[in-house]
Parts: structure tokens; sequence; C-alpha cells
């Protein structure tokens, strides 16, 4: 019976394994600035070993929209940008999207993760 019920106990094990996690580190509301860019920052864990940290491209998309991110200094997993927001909006929505290679049978490959939409509330003054 073990033998059956042995490789199903696995699989969650498994599955977890490559789990990828993204905390948001951007406050939800800030208030208007007269440049309209906003500072987004985003700290990326991963168990997937095979993953090629220096491949990683993140970006934060808003809308139909993709800004680049850059890493942050002494920090290996978080990475900063600017977000544009004009005048007279005070909502937006936006994601962080990683593409990267990790390693596998026959060579490196490519994948890309995503985290969960966020919202960033303007303030007026």
């Amino acid at each position: 019976m073990w033998k059956k019920v042995l490789p199903l106990l696995l699989v969650p094990c498994l599955l977890a394994g490559c789990s990828s996690t993204f905390t948001n580190l951007t406050a939800q509301r800030q208030p208007r600035n007269p440049n309209h860019l906003y500072p987004v920052g985003v700290a990326f864990n991963t168990r997937q070993q095979s993953l090629r940290w220096e491949t990683i491209q993140p970006v934060v998309v808003v809308g139909t929209e993709s800004y680049p991110l850059r890493q942050t200094v002494l920090m290996k997993n978080r990475w900063e940008g600017l977000v544009p927001v004009p005048a007279g909006t005070n909502l937006i929505h936006y994601y962080y999207k990683f593409d990267f290679l990790y390693n596998d049978f026959g060579g490196p490959r490519s994948d890309s993760a995503f985290s969960p939409l966020y919202r960033l509330h303007i303030l007026e003054r």
C-alpha cells in the first residue's frame, strides 16, 4: 500500500520546491509628485536552485507598458524602479514580471515569474 501512496505524498513537496514569492516593498499610497514618477520596489525569493540569478531581467508592468527595474545595492534579491502616473490619475494597477534562465537538461531554458496584481493610490496634497 505504501508503494502506491508514497509517490502521491511527495508531489506537493516537489511542487513547493520551485515556488517563487514576491514581496511588494512599495507603499500602497503615495502623495502626488510634481514629476509624476513614483518609486516601486520588490523582493523576489525562490527555491528554484537551477535559476541563474545573473540572467534575471525584471520589469514592472502598468497597463500595456513595462518599465525596467534595477537591482538594489548590496541586495541580491531586491529591485527598484520608477513608474509614471499621469496627472489626474489617482489609481494604477501594476505587477512585476521576472524573465530569467534556468539550468535544464540539454542547456539553459527561459522562464518567467509573475507577481500578483498590486494597486498604487496617488493622494492629492
